[in-house]
């Protein structure tokens, strides 16, 4: 996903609700009746690419949440940390944990100094503890790599570990007003119904969502990271997965989802994620144990947090090939 050189900044036009001059009243009413009719390349109108982008940014700059990795003294460091954090999270989950993580670690170097396990021990019970090791893998990369500054170039954020295409856009966005294309399960959500018609987006991003990310985007690299920050806070805000706020969305009147009557979603059925006696509870478990001791601690440890023989053998088993746990040549165990 290439970052366009930087442009000229655009300001975002202020919204005004007024009848089309008789002029242009013909090309109003052929975009109305086109926002009923599913985006595809070919009928990709960019007039209305615009003013959804552009209603998108003018609602943000006024119901956007105060975050404090959105803060202008926050920098490059802290927006990648919160959105390793924020990956399969909640934002009131991630908040204090966040805090506490940029108190203690505000630059790369300060992680990267530490034992990765004190990266484990501090995600706490944010879950995917494996993001953890990866945000410390980063913060070493980033020291030994680029002199201890998150690197601007998407290519450069791009190559360091646990980076992958949507971080690496997020980061270059949030952090450096660059052009990307950020697409997240919120921005997916919304671009589906906008443009698509369709509740839901394909489980897996597509080509074909790509390209229609890339049409909708903003030339102007600041109207593109508003626009990338506006859509995500929509989705997770207004155009929500199970009861989406339609009479409180600024896109009602271009929505192809509403005009087509909000058809419910036709395709396979969407994976509900279980937890209660998984293997990735009883991992979570085990993990807990070893984030509590301050010492190497005896295998019979984990016996009281998981009574079931085979799968707790099971799931220390896992947080030692991923790398969450090490076993000493005298057989206890400790975080890496």
């Amino acid at each position: 996903m290439p970052i366009q050189p930087a442009t000229a900044a655009v300001s975002a036009p202020t919204l005004v609700v007024v009848s089309p001059p008789p002029a242009e009243a013909d090309a109003q009413a052929a975009r109305d009746a086109g926002a009923a009719t599913p985006t595809t390349m070919a009928t990709f109108d960019a007039a209305i690419a615009d003013e959804v982008t552009e209603r998108t940014r003018a609602w943000f700059a006024i119901h956007r949440r105060d975050l404090p990795w959105r803060a202008k003294e926050a920098g490059p460091w802290a927006v990648m940390v919160s959105e390793f954090m924020l990956q399969q999270t909640p934002v009131a989950r991630v908040l204090p944990v966040y805090e506490s993580w940029i108190a203690r670690w505000p630059v790369p170097s300060a992680l990267a100094a530490e034992e990765p396990g004190e990266a484990v021990r501090a995600w706490g019970r944010l879950g995917y503890p494996r993001r953890a090791l990866r945000l410390h893998a980063a913060a070493t990369a980033i020291v030994e790599r680029h002199g201890g500054d998150v690197p601007d170039d998407y290519d450069a954020l791009r190559a360091l570990p646990g980076v992958g295409e949507y971080t690496a856009g997020a980061i270059a966005s949030f952090a450096f007003g660059r052009r990307a294309a950020v697409l997240d399960t919120n921005v997916r959500r919304v671009l589906a119904r906008a443009f698509s018609g369709v509740e839901f987006p394909a489980d897996s991003l597509t080509a074909a969502e790509r390209a229609l990310a890339e049409m909708v985007l903003p030339r102007a690299d600041q109207d593109a990271a508003s626009w990338a920050a506006a859509s995500m806070e929509l989705g997770a805000l207004v155009c929500t997965a199970k009861a989406p706020k339609c009479s409180q969305c600024p896109l009602v009147e271009l929505c192809v989802w509403r005009a087509l009557g909000q058809p419910a979603h036709d395709g396979p059925p969407r994976r509900g994620q279980t937890y209660a006696g998984t293997d990735r509870q009883a991992r979570g478990r085990l993990l807990a144990v070893l984030r509590d001791a301050t010492v190497p601690i005896d295998k019979s440890a984990f016996e009281p947090v998981w009574h079931m023989a085979e799968q707790r053998e099971r799931a220390l088993a896992g947080l030692l090939a991923d790398g969450l746990a090490v076993r000493l040549p005298d057989g206890r165990y400790r975080l890496p």
